[in-house]
């Protein structure tokens, strides 16, 4: 395919009345998290404007926070079954160290730029947020996906709307709603690159799956045995109040060696047409 001037200053002009919906929750001191990951997000300030010995002035930084802190993708060494990770890697001495993993670890996850599509549970159940602690199986989502009119294709990035990003700043968002193993089946047998939601772990917290006999089992299907990508704390609420589910989906995860996932500012592009 040949590039012209035209054909470029046509993207150009394309992109530019594209609306992009930032689907990242902000991050501050005791945000949301598991307490296993803690600890959480501080910012410290060490240089300062008025210490400076010119004119100009500097002022900035340091960050410390977990990697599972915040809106974050999870990297296929966070999860293993029977101490063995995706593929059968097994879990050694020699990929696990205290300086970090060395296999499928947060600096592999690629940049991903692909189509995405949203199950708004908001909208089909006619509420704010979903009750707490429930458990949204295969069958809802697939019915919202049947009534919405949504197509999940091989390779997309599906997204749960369960309303609980509402509750970022609120002391019971661990109680939110998540899915249940069925959906986590569904979603690995459509074959999608990554799933995410506006809760904790797109898992219920606290849920221990019966047939399993663990709790995360979506993080277990998903991550250990399918090799899909998990997004989590997702912030959906503007981009379910648009109405639009099907959109372009943008994530450039940090290349954190060794990190077992990495913070992120996923975004959601839509076209104006879609706008309108």
């Amino acid at each position: 395919m040949t590039i012209t001037k035209a054909s470029f200053d046509e993207f150009i002009a394309l992109a530019t009345a594209t609306r992009i919906i930032d689907l990242e929750q902000p991050r501050f001191p005791g945000m949301p998290m598991f307490p296993a990951n803690a600890p959480n997000y501080t910012f410290m300030l060490h240089r300062r404007h008025e210490l400076g010995l010119e004119t100009r002035t500097s002022a900035a930084g340091m960050i410390l926070s977990a990697d599972h802190s915040g809106t974050h993708i999870d990297a296929f060494c966070h999860q293993a079954e029977d101490m063995c990770m995706l593929g059968g890697v097994p879990v050694t001495a020699q990929n696990q160290q205290p300086s970090g993993m060395t296999v499928m670890t947060a600096e592999t996850i690629p940049p991903m730029v692909r189509r995405g599509v949203l199950l708004d549970l908001v909208a089909h159940r006619g509420v704010d947020r979903l009750p707490a602690k429930t458990l949204v199986s295969a069958e809802e989502l697939q019915e919202v996906a049947r009534l919405q009119g949504t197509e999940i294709r091989e390779g997309d990035i599906l997204l749960i709307r369960t309303g609980w990003g509402t509750a970022w700043n609120e002391s019971d968002y661990m109680t939110g709603a998540g899915m249940d193993r069925s959906a986590a089946n569904w979603a690995a047998s459509l074959k999608v690159f990554a799933v995410g939601a506006d809760n904790m772990s797109w898992d219920l917290p606290g849920y221990v799956d019966e047939e399993l006999g663990h709790s995360l089992p979506c993080h277990t299907i998903l991550l250990v045995r399918a090799g899909i990508y998990l997004f989590e704390n997702l912030n959906l609420e503007e981009l379910g109040k648009s109405g639009v589910h099907e959109f372009v989906f943008v994530s450039l995860p940090l290349k954190l060696v060794g990190a077992t996932g990495s913070p992120t500012r996923p975004v959601a592009l839509i076209a104006a047409a879609q706008n309108a």
